[in-house]
């Protein structure tokens, strides 16, 4: 499923245009990430959550020639399935 569809599925359910819609699930999606890049964690009840992770900064090796490599810090997210949906998946 990709953004588009989840616009489309929203516009026909809630009885607004795809413009509307366009905007209240760019909305969602941005509100998220500045939650994420703060360091809040995002629970949505029923659904999951959302949490950043920190990865240390390490040594790594290249895979064609075997020379070692520094590894920067970096940042991700991980994302934890509700009880909800995980019944509804199974």
């Amino acid at each position: 499923m990709k953004k588009r569809d989840i616009v489309n599925r929203i516009a026909g359910e809630a009885g607004v245009t795809k413009q509307e819609a366009e905007v209240a699930v760019g909305g969602v999606f941005a509100s998220i990430a500045e939650a994420l890049a703060r360091g809040d964690d995002v629970t949505i009840a029923g659904f999951g959550r959302f949490a950043r992770t920190e990865r240390a900064a390490h040594e790594g090796r290249n895979p064609r020639t075997g020379e070692r490599i520094a590894i920067g810090p970096s940042s991700g997210v991980s994302f934890r399935a509700s009880k909800a949906l995980k019944d509804a998946l199974n």
